[in-house]
């Protein structure tokens, strides 16, 4: 899912609540990536670009990953959310975190700088997503996700081609690890899709991807699920997909 340059077309909004939403879904899936970027080794002096980078705190993580010698960029089409990070950044004093306003499309960057660029929740896509028990409209949910990712320009199935285009780019695969988290009424992950279902059902009514009532139903469906304890939620698939440039495409 491409966020636009205008915040008035970036999908999920930006705003002080979305802002608290993405801070407690960085909670929620912030071991997943820690443990992506562990895996591919990530080391002090590294430079990063963190793409797509919302308020920064993958950028933050990765800041106290490279350390004083490292260097992290973070690339984001929202200054409301680029001034959130410098306030964060200006507190500890650090001088080796740029912000950059901008879409990766167009963003002015250099080749063959960054020992790492970093993609989260840009290219997204809607596997899984699964609310037992069945029998609601709730159920229909992966389909309607998917439909209000296409209203923004996003496609459904982006990371079934990703490895074909690193191939294209001569990148070489080294890793393609999908997660998915699951959990009951009183799990982070469950409050996490609260917190975005709830805001964003209605925004769903509002683009018309859904009706009023269908909108209605669904908080109703999902509501009732939270109240009950035998409910298991399953979140969509979250790939870590990793490639490193082949030797004969540096130069």
């Amino acid at each position: 899912m491409s966020k636009s340059s205008h915040n008035s077309d970036y999908l999920l909004g930006v705003n002080q609540q979305e802002l608290e939403r993405l801070q407690f879904q960085h909670s929620v899936w912030g071991p997943v990536t820690k443990k992506f970027l562990d895996r591919i080794g990530v080391q002090k002096g590294w430079r990063c670009l963190d793409v797509g980078a919302g308020p920064g705190f993958v950028s933050i993580d990765l800041r106290e990953t490279v350390g004083e010698t490292g260097e992290v960029t973070a690339l984001e089409p929202s200054e409301f959310y680029l001034d959130w990070l410098r306030k964060q950044t200006a507190e500890q004093k650090w001088k080796n975190v740029h912000c950059i306003q901008g879409v990766a499309e167009q963003a002015s960057l250099p080749s063959h700088h960054y020992d790492l660029i970093f993609v989260r929740w840009v290219i997204a896509f809607d596997e899984g997503l699964s609310l037992y028990p069945h029998g609601g409209i709730w159920d229909k949910m992966p389909d309607i996700v998917r439909s209000y990712y296409r209203s923004g320009g996003g496609d459904a199935y982006v990371v079934a081609r990703i490895p074909a285009i690193f191939k294209r780019c001569g990148l070489r695969l080294v890793d393609f690890t999908p997660t998915c988290l699951s959990g009951g009424p009183a799990s982070g992950v469950m409050e996490w899709a609260h917190r975005f279902f709830s805001v964003h059902i209605p925004l769903m009514a509002d683009k018309g991807v859904i009706t009023r009532d269908q909108a209605d139903a669904l908080l109703a469906d999902w509501n009732a699920h939270r109240q009950n304890p035998e409910t298991l939620f399953f979140s969509p698939l979250v790939v870590d997909v990793a490639g490193v440039f082949q030797e004969k495409f540096r130069h």
